[in-house]
């Protein structure tokens, strides 16, 4: 598993090279996960060449994870120097959605095209998770578990998830949820001006529909598509239609 050196510390990353006449593309992943939170079905597509991170302080990348957005962009833009990719097709998840839109507004130059997954431009966090997380980690995770699958959602795939999460420090977890707290760019959402696809799945109860037309309304040319029957992990939930309809977007926005 490649360790990435980079100017902001060691990050590591899985380089899917088979496909190396494709456009890079980073997936990032959200709070208190890694490169797991994304399938098979995504890091298989032939139209992109997949680069997998995962954020400092979470998996296999040491150190300290980070309180700000802005401070985690920093690190993707470090892993893109390290890796002498000029500009990338950018896929994040939650947290990590909130990362590719402020790499698009502060680096737009780095961004060829942008997937938005279950995320927003804000993300309000309870004020008592933030503080749970590191008071009672087990029973704040339960409940993130809770919230973010539908009942119908696969049983080893939702142990996996807590099981990772459990495995990230309760501290860098906190950084992660005081991140999405004090995220907000709402009122600059008409400077993104990548191509933009919004993935929102009907049940999510963390990023709940309203934000998504949020980011529609604010990011001209974005198309949105709705993942029925999935929740806030709706890529794992639903992880060949969200493939499908990213692939499907692809076409288009790379001719």
């Amino acid at each position: 598993m490649p360790v990435i050196e980079t100017a902001r510390g060691k990050i590591w990353a899985a380089l899917h090279s088979r496909y190396d006449h494709a456009p890079p593309a980073i997936f990032i992943h959200g709070a208190g996960g890694t490169h797991q939170s994304f399938p098979a079905s995504l890091r298989q597509l032939r139209s992109i060449r997949p680069i997998l991170m995962d954020l400092p302080g979470h998996g296999g990348s040491a150190g300290a994870g980070r309180q700000s957005i802005a401070d985690y962009t920093l690190d993707v833009v470090a892993l893109m120097d390290a890796l002498a990719i000029d500009s990338a097709i950018v896929l994040g998840h939650s947290m990590g959605g909130a990362i590719a839109q402020q790499l698009a507004l502060d680096h737009p130059m780095r961004v060829r095209a942008l997937a938005l997954v279950a995320t927003g431009a804000r993300l309000p966090v309870n004020p008592a998770l933030i503080s749970d997380i590191v008071r009672d980690t087990d029973g704040a995770i339960n409940s993130l578990s809770r919230w973010m699958w539908t009942r119908n959602a696969p049983a080893d795939v939702v142990a996996e998830t807590a099981r990772i999460m459990r495995g990230t420090p309760p501290d860098v977890i906190q950084g992660d949820l005081i991140a999405c707290a004090k995220f907000d760019v709402g009122n600059r959402l008409r400077s993104i001006s990548s191509p933009t696809l919004i993935l929102a799945a009907d049940k999510d109860k963390m990023t709940p529909s309203a934000l998504s037309e949020e980011l529609k309304a604010g990011i001209t040319g974005s198309e949105l598509a709705v993942v029925a029957k999935a929740g806030h992990m709706l890529q794992l939930e639903q992880p060949d239609f969200t493939a499908d309809v990213i692939d499907q977007w692809l076409a288009r926005v790379l001719k």
